[in-house]
C-alpha cells in the first residue's frame, strides 16, 4: 500500500455542511473511490483555522490518479467547491505532505 496525506482548506462557516456532506456520501462516489484503489480514507478537520488533513492508503498512484477523469468524480468536486478552497477546474486545493515518520 502506498500512504499519501494532504492538507485542504473549508471555509469556517461550512465545518458542519461539509461533514455532512461526507457523511451521506454517495454510493457511486464511494464505490469509485474503492474502484480506483482507495483503502482506510480518513479526513480530519483543524476547527482554529480550517485546516483539513486526508489520509488515504492507495494500490497505485496511476490507478488513484485516474480518478479525477471521472464524471462521479468532477460531480462530487462541483457540489463541495463552495465549500472549500478549489482550483478552477473545482478540485481541492490539495497540498501534498512529506511523510517523514512512520510506525507500522
Amino acid at each position: 500500500m502506498i500512504r499519501l496525506a494532504t492538507r485542504m482548506f473549508v471555509y469556517k462557516e461550512f465545518y458542519e455542511e461539509y461533514k455532512k456532506r461526507h457523511d451521506e456520501l454517495w454510493d457511486e462516489m464511494q464505490q469509485t473511490l474503492k474502484s480506483h484503489g482507495a483503502h482506510n480514507y480518513s479526513i480530519f478537520l483543524d476547527e482554529q483555522n480550517g485546516y483539513l488533513f486526508a489520509y488515504v492508503e492507495i494500490e497505485d498512484t496511476e490507478k488513484w490518479a485516474a480518478i479525477s477523469d471521472t464524471a462521479i468524480c468532477r460531480k462530487w468536486w462541483e457540489y463541495m467547491a463552495p465549500l472549500m478552497k478549489t482550483n478552477e477546474d473545482n478540485s481541492p486545493v490539495a497540498v501534498s505532505l512529506k511523510p517523514v515518520f512512520y510506525l507500522a
